[in-house]
């Protein structure tokens, strides 16, 4: 008898024993440094012949790795824009894991219509119209991948190439983007359209927003039949939305593609007095959105919607003589990168059938109080400068009279109090807090204020 099928009358005991780590952990957050900066290696040993057992490899755990995790799924990590798992997201992630489901095809399971389910309240939640189809992903960085992707198809299309069939060679494509975050440039990269080939568009002065006369300019310029226009809904450091609207148009009159990279700003559209910012991103062709983001759902999650299915299963659809029917139903495997895929799409419909629209807008109007909140200390504290004013989570600032900027972030993130990354600003180095956390609030904000307090001086 194999060691796996031993295991299977210990399985309920086993999962009891695992329950119990895992609210030991979550348990510990409150307390856990918000990152572990020195995590010791682990040793190069040789794979056991006979293994330990899963009690033991548990145990093992708990000894070797489990003290050296971060607390990044907890209240005082604010780096990058990093969410945690909400209890039902953490639920549905766990019966995803238990069930083991691969919602790749119809005709198996219920779990892809799980995914069409909540792609649709997705698209209620943003308030989108229902011409935006799309799938999940592993996160923004596969999602701008299948943006790029459309728009390179979409680019073969107006020159008369199927670009997934042919390849890209002979086609004259431009990328036009003023901000791009780092995971659109892997894109083009990966898309075979390369990094440097991107026309960089102006921003306004002072802010990371696109300088929408300078687009209009360069695509005016532009000799190339094919052409992508990246645009952002919250940039990295800045948090400023493109004119979406503008550019549509500049879009539809110059017939480029418009992808709207929208990994945490899209959830501004849940904000009465913050959506205008995205108003007209309607009539983009694709959108990227985080889901481990601000939906608050384990890692890794990723949103693509589109207008054009019909491309986005150009470049994807491989016919397989193995696949069942789909009776008008997508099959996800022609959808996203993968051909085999997780069913991510439980724990995002556990989450927004436990609290429902009002209780994502209500995460996202506390973390950008919060945030409010931090930028107000710093804006009047002796020892800081404010370098952007907060308009939704990320708050922007140096400690003043500081030649090494990296040097003192690290030092305070080696406090365990908190986690913060770098950024840049006005090309110097700047530091980012960025708040996206269900279950950070004002108490923490207020600790970490009093920790800024003794190393501002």
């Amino acid at each position: 008898m194999s060691e796996v099928r031993k295991e299977v009358t210990q399985f309920r005991e086993l999962l009891e024993q695992a329950l119990e780590v895992s609210c030991e952990f979550l348990r510990g957050l409150e307390r856990r440094p918000a990152a572990c900066i020195d995590a010791p290696p682990l040793p190069l040993e040789s794979l056991p012949r006979h293994g330990m057992g899963t009690a033991g490899a548990l145990k093992e755990f708990q000894r070797r790795v489990m003290p050296y995790l971060s607390g990044s799924a907890g209240p005082r990590y604010w780096g990058f824009v990093t969410g945690g798992s909400s209890p039902a997201a953490l639920v549905g992630d766990w019966l995803a894991a238990a069930t083991d489901q691969n919602p790749a095809t119809f005709g198996d399971s219920i779990a892809p219509v799980v995914e069409v389910q909540v792609l649709n309240w997705l698209r209620q939640l943003f308030s989108l119209p229902p011409s935006f189809d799309g799938c999940l992903t592993s996160g923004a960085t596969s999602a701008n991948l299948l943006g790029i992707l459309c728009g390179r198809q979409f680019a073969g299309r107006v020159q008369g190439m199927d670009i997934a069939a042919e390849g890209v060679s002979g086609a004259s494509i431009q990328v036009f983007s003023a901000c791009p975050h780092a995971s659109s440039l892997k894109g083009l990269a990966m898309a075979g359209l390369g990094r440097n080939n991107l026309t960089a568009v102006a921003c306004e002065p002072g802010t990371e927003r696109m300088d929408t006369v300078d687009l209009a300019r360069a695509l005016c310029a532009s000799d190339s039949p094919g052409k992508i226009v990246l645009a952002s809904a919250g940039t990295v450091t800045g948090t400023d939305f493109d004119d979406l609207t503008a550019i549509a148009s500049l879009c539809r009159k110059y017939n480029a593609w418009l992808h709207v990279d929208g990994a945490f700003g899209l959830f501004s559209r849940l904000l009465e007095d913050r959506r205008h910012w995205t108003e007209g991103i309607e009539a983009a062709d694709s959108i990227t959105c985080d889901a481990h983001k601000w939906l608050n759902v384990p890692y890794d999650s990723g949103i693509f919607l589109t207008r054009h299915t019909d491309l986005l299963e150009q470049v994807l659809a491989v016919p397989s003589p193995y696949l069942p029917a789909g009776n008008g139903q997508p099959h996800f495997m022609n959808r996203g990168v993968e051909n085999s895929r997780r069913f991510r799409a439980l724990a995002l419909w556990f989450n927004l059938r436990a609290y429902g629209r009002e209780g994502v807008a209500q995460i996202v109007k506390d973390n950008c109080l919060q945030a409010a909140q931090l930028s107000k200390w710093l804006a009047s504290a002796q020892g800081y400068d404010l370098l952007v004013p907060c308009k939704l989570n990320v708050v922007v600032f140096r400690p003043r009279n500081c030649p090494d900027i990296r040097a003192w972030l690290d030092r305070l993130n080696r406090s365990g109090e908190v986690f913060m990354t770098p950024g840049q600003w006005d090309g110097r180095d700047a530091i980012r807090a960025a708040f996206s956390n269900w279950s950070t609030t004002n108490a923490h904000v207020q600790r970490v204020i009093r920790l800024l307090e003794n190393k501002g001086d």
